[in-house]
Formats: C-alpha cells, sequence, structure tokens
C-alpha cells in the first residue's frame, strides 16, 4: 500500500503499525512526536495503530537546545 510520510511517498505491506514504520525508518522513538491525518497518536497507541492506504503520517523530531 503507499502512504505519504513527511511528503515522501513510500510502499509499505498491509498490517504495519506506526511502530513497525518507525522500526523500518531506523528512528529512535525517545524524541518523536507522530501525526496521522493530522491527528496526533499518543505514543502508547503507535504500536496498536495500523497505517491504511492514503494515511498521511508527520514524523516530528523534538530538538532540544535553548
Amino acid at each position: 500500500m503507499r502512504v505519504q510520510v513527511n511528503g515522501e511517498t513510500h510502499e509499505l505491506t498491509v498490517g504495519t503499525t506506526l511502530g513497525d514504520l518507525l522500526a523500518q525508518l531506523q528512528l529512535a522513538p525517545e524524541r518523536l512526536a507522530i501525526e496521522r491525518n493530522r491527528e496526533v497518536v499518543r505514543r502508547a497507541r503507535w504500536a496498536e495503530t495500523e497505517i491504511a492506504e492514503g494515511d498521511q503520517i508527520e514524523i516530528v523530531h523534538f530538538v532540544g537546545g535553548g
């Protein structure tokens, strides 16, 4: 299935969760926020939230500093 991740098209297997996507992209979840179709998904739900055809996923990295 095709989805948009941060504006880029990605091909994913049906049943892929947000947690699976982070693993595939080799992203550490500690400093991330994920939005699916313009709705923030709580970290506790990433492992169970399946991505669907046509979803738009935005992954935001928090950056510290001052």
